[in-house]
């Protein structure tokens, strides 16, 4: 695909070869993904997107190692499956969808979470992990409840505190499913400013969202419809705002405005749009 071409030359994270994975069991198992390939850069943030049910869930899953599958995965350069399981959490980082955690554990305590990875067995959080900790719940400001229990923020502050402790981690993989459930507009634009200093500083970010004016903010765009890949390439190239449209049957338009791309839902009007801008 055009992106592979683009990024063969880029040091490559994580891939997925010849992928495939079901759900399901026994005579109910359906085949969910079939046969997906990605190379996706360091240091970069790709955005996954498509209509509900084209399989984006669960390729993360896969790439996390949270679902069973055949084909290979790599991160960095080694089978995933060659990882020990702290090694790998050290390296990746995982937000899932409607991620829990006991509601009567502190804030500070979720987040702390995330530092396992780097603690000896049962050994007690260093000053290393404090320090991170703060860095996580700051970056995502909830560091102001970090006394509170968990069980008692809104849905939007419980999804700001996992992400913190996702970032607690400082792994140089982090992928995030629906990220922005849940988040109002400025904390989701709090989001965006944070995964784009997380790339600058080296991690390399994929994220499956339905908000596509966020996704086309990211520097690779992956499109999927079916459980195949249908399309992977920058954010900013007319064939990916094509490969958008159609996934969507048409029903949304690609536009710029103040410097930005963003989609639209597709009206009467905008059917008589520029080409260039659907």
């Amino acid at each position: 695909m055009t992106a592979q071409r683009q990024i063969a030359h880029q040091r490559i994270a994580l891939s997925a070869h010849s992928v495939r994975a079901s759900l399901g069991n026994g005579s109910a198992k359906t085949m969910v993904l079939h046969d997906v390939s990605l190379d996706f850069a360091e240091a970069q943030w790709t955005s996954i997107v498509g209509p509900n049910g084209a399989g984006k869930s669960t390729l993360l899953k896969v790439l996390a190692r949270v679902l069973p599958h055949s084909g290979t995965v790599t991160l960095l350069g080694r089978d995933l499956h060659s990882f020990a399981n702290r090694e790998r959490a050290r390296q990746l980082a995982w937000l899932g969808q409607n991620e829990t955690s006991a509601d009567d554990l502190q804030v500070f305590d979720v987040v702390m979470l995330g530092r396992l990875p780097h603690q000896d067995w049962l050994g007690a959080p260093g000053a290393a992990d404090h320090v991170a900790v703060e860095q996580a719940l700051r970056a995502t400001q909830a560091w102001e409840w970090r006394g509170r229990p968990l069980g008692q923020l809104s849905g939007g502050e419980r999804q700001r505190v996992l992400l913190a402790r996702a970032l607690a981690v400082q792994a140089r993989v982090l992928l995030m499913d629906e990220p922005l459930a849940n988040l109002d507009p400025p904390h989701q634009a709090d989001w965006l400013a944070l995964v784009r200093a997380l790339v600058a500083q080296g991690t390399t970010v994929i994220s499956v969202l339905h908000e596509i004016s966020m996704a086309l903010h990211a520097d690779q765009i992956v499109v999927m419809q079916h459980g195949r890949v249908t399309h992977h390439g920058a954010t900013e190239d007319a064939a990916s705002h094509q490969a958008l449209v159609d996934v969507f049957d048409q029903r949304i338009a690609i536009h710029a405005i103040e410097g930005q791309w963003v989609a639209l839902p597709k009206t009467s009007r905008s059917r008589n749009a520029h080409p260039s801008l659907l």
